[in-house]
């Protein structure tokens, strides 16, 4: 397989326009396309090497597997966000030894702590271009399950052609909605250790308050060590093995940046909805945002119910609060944002225009036809029951019967040669499988648990019983009306008699037989054979409708790239956990009429928000360092103080969080956490004069490092620029 420069990269790149400059999450392989914007922005390296994903600097960026970081020293020091590690962190921690609360710092190498199970870091090594492997054998009569099916298989034997040599993790990915195909190597190395994570004082100063926020003063920063076996190689942790010694690594700007500086974020940025069409728009911002919002809430307000502040519970859950509460506040931006504007008639105005400019150009016409008719009428036809589906998807709430349905199915795949297995039960899967099934008690509580099933199945078993899981209900004895006070009793019985709460008995589910789970008297391996049938037909019906998805979405990308070309429009593919980059500058921002929001904050600004309160206490060695204006060789002169956080345009997503900042000489300057609360709409719409991007400065993480935590060994291993 030729590793190429697609044509419909070549030719989105050719037409970027420089009045979009900082738009856009951009494959590394389009930046020499687009030298002259980056040039224009500041960039003073060859844009040629940020091409090349094995050599400097692109070498020093990883993935953590739903975060991004880099590496920082010569022996795999990983820098990332706080709340990147949070998970570890928690992982570590107990309410008589909470290091959430108190920072951990390992001042040798001896002292590293492993992380919490399943962490792993991802080295990118090689990235091919795979479409004709993929689409070659489609065609337009194959139905969505057929058309699912071969890109499955395809994409499986790819991977296992790419996983032959040992100690790698490789991927199949789609952009522009199928139009492409990748397939990315990467180093998996599944050693890895908490080094560094100051106190979420600091961490996490100004919470869920701040969080989306600006002015922010949090050091949203830690650090982690990759480690091998002595041949180099990833392994498992072992004593025995060594610290990671990357072929490249960022030196470190102690100065931070400036006002107007040129910027770049490289990272692997989750997912954006920027080409989806005004009937997804309309449906995501005007019934799903809010419904779940809803839900959230209660969500949230069920675990601090059950998991009172200080407990080993609320300690427990501390990592999946958090995700809550930023989902939460997220989605009510989104809906706030889109109310303020005219996103979907722009969306609405876009189709329409499209659909005249082919009209007009009867050869544009004949290649792309109906696609978006075509599409249209999917979607709808997709987003019809999906108000019965998220009743369903209250009924799985709990962790037990998550667990019992993927040991469950496990065994039925593992009936099968392994390239036949459903993806996520193959060989390649197991020791995943196992990490999970480790993680759970520590993030795991009885009460929490009972508590979250009984409401959201409550809530269930108010669909018609036409709309409900037949076999769920019979098992539940629900079939009829549904009697609180009896459900509830079955679930406390459930809960006292399963055995899946024990880690030895969790694990030593896997590999044994179907027949053995049906055999079983454990109440939730019970009900997960129970109710496999009818959850994997409905499972197959959504594979059907993916298939369809597969066929018409590229089609109307298509036609959406040589609509954009025709304008001289920039386009990109919406981000999709991939590597990208995307540049900007130091800038503030208006986000109302009358307001200017400058670009960095300072420590007295930190200081001036201590309450003593959480979310806002700052350590007191901190605020008399502060006080005492001991700010060593970290003062910008610009602020007389230590920039904290700075803004930037860079456009940036979730998954971009840890994302190393970098200069124009590619110096790391900060790591990337947040977007203002203005731009959170970004995921589907962009606005250059919204669109903000906030980092930890450099000088504020040395700072603390050096003057508050004494983290002195770990500045001496990074090669710092002053």
């Amino acid at each position: 397989m030729k590793k190429v420069l697609s044509a419909v990269a070549i030719s989105i790149a050719a037409t970027a326009s420089p009045l979009m400059a900082d738009e856009g999450m951009w494959q590394p392989s389009q930046l020499p396309q687009i030298e002259d914007q980056l040039e224009d922005a500041g960039l003073e390296i060859d844009p040629d090497n940020l091409a090349k994903l094995t050599e400097f600097p692109m070498g020093a960026v990883i993935s953590l597997g739903g975060c991004t970081a880099s590496f920082l020293s010569p022996k795999g020091l990983v820098a990332t966000n706080h709340h990147c590690a949070y998970g570890s962190i928690q992982f570590n921690s107990t309410a008589e030894n909470n290091l959430l609360e108190k920072g951990f710092l390992a001042k040798d190498f001896s002292e590293e702590l492993p992380a919490a199970p399943g962490s792993r870091v991802y080295v990118t090594t090689e990235l091919t271009n795979v479409t004709d492997a993929i689409s070659s054998g489609l065609t337009g009569e194959m139905s969505g399950m057929e058309r699912y099916k071969a890109v499955e298989t395809k994409e499986k034997e790819l991977v296992a052609d790419c996983e032959a040599e040992e100690g790698y993790r490789c991927n199949v990915y789609s952009f522009h909605g199928g139009l492409e195909y990748y397939l990315i190597k990467q180093m998996e190395i599944r050693d890895v250790r908490l080094v560094y994570a100051p106190s979420s004082h600091i961490g996490k100063y100004g919470g869920d308050v701040d969080n989306w926020m600006w002015p922010r003063h949090t050091g949203d920063f830690s650090f982690y060590r990759a480690y091998v076996g002595k041949d180099g190689k990833p392994a498992d942790y072992s004593k025995d093995n060594v610290p990671y010694e990357p072929e490249h690594f960022l030196k470190v700007n102690a100065n931070g940046v400036s006002k107007g500086d040129f910027v770049m974020v490289t990272g692997y940025p989750g997912r954006t909805n920027r080409y989806r069409t005004s009937a997804e728009v309309e449906n995501e911002f005007e019934w799903r945002y809010p419904t779940f919002r809803g839900i959230l809430h209660k969500y949230i307000d069920i675990i601090k119910e059950n998991a009172p502040e200080g407990s080993d519970a609320r300690v427990k859950y501390a990592s999946t609060l958090a995700g809550l509460n930023n989902a939460e506040k997220n989605w009510g931006s989104m809906i706030e944002s889109y109310g303020k504007g005219d996103l979907l008639e722009r969306r609405q105005k876009l189709e329409a225009d499209l659909e005249a400019w082919l009209l007009d150009n009867p050869e544009m016409k004949e290649k792309h036809g109906d696609a978006l008719v075509q599409l249209d009428s999917l979607i709808k036809e997709a987003l019809k029951d999906q108000a019965i589906e998220l009743k369903r998807w209250g009924m799985s709430r709990d962790t037990l019967t998550g667990t019992a349905a993927k040991l469950y199915r496990l065994a039925i795949e593992s009936e099968k040669p392994d390239a036949q297995r459903e993806p996520g039960y193959q060989e390649r899967d197991i020791t995943r499988i196992k990490e999970s099934l480790k993680r759970m008690n520590r993030r795991w509580d009885a009460d929490v648990e009972k508590a979250l099933y009984k409401h959201f199945v409550a809530e269930y078993a108010k669909l018609p019983a036409k709309d409900r899981i037949k076999s769920y209900d019979k098992f539940m004895g629900i079939e009829s009306d549904f009697n609180a006070d009896q459900f509830n009793a079955k679930v406390d019985r459930m809960f006292a008699e399963t055995k899946l709460i024990d880690e030895q008995v969790r694990l030593s589910w896997i590999g044994r037989s179907v027949e053995e789970f049906k055999n079983s008297n454990d109440p939730f391996i019970q009900l997960a054979v129970a109710t496999y049938e009818e959850k994997h037909k409905k499972e197959l019906e959504d594979k059907e409708q993916s298939g369809k998805f597969k066929k018409l979405r590229p089609q109307y990308m298509a036609a959406i790239i040589d609509y954009y070309k025709s304008q001289d429009k920039a386009v990109y593919a919406d981000a999709n956990s991939t590597l990208r980059v995307t540049y900007g500058n130091v800038k503030g921002y208006s986000p109302k009429d009358g307001m200017y929001a400058t670009p960095f904050t300072t420590l007295e600004g930190l200081a001036a928000k201590h309450t003593g309160k959480a979310p806002f206490i700052s350590p007191a060695k901190q605020l008399e360092l502060i006080k005492g204006k001991e700010f060593g060789e970290y003062k910008d002169p610009a602020l007389n103080s230590v920039q904290v956080n700075f803004l930037s345009t860079v456009d940036t997503t979730g998954g971009n969080s840890g994302s190393p900042t970098m200069n124009a000489n590619a110096e790391f300057v900060g790591l990337l956490f947040d977007g203002v609360y203005e731009s959170i709409i970004g995921d589907w719409d962009y606005n250059p004069d919204l669109n903000r991007s906030i980092h930890v400065s450099s000088a504020y993480m040395l700072w603390v490092m050096e003057h508050v935590d004494g983290a002195d060994n770990l500045i001496k291993e990074m090669k710092i620029v002053r």
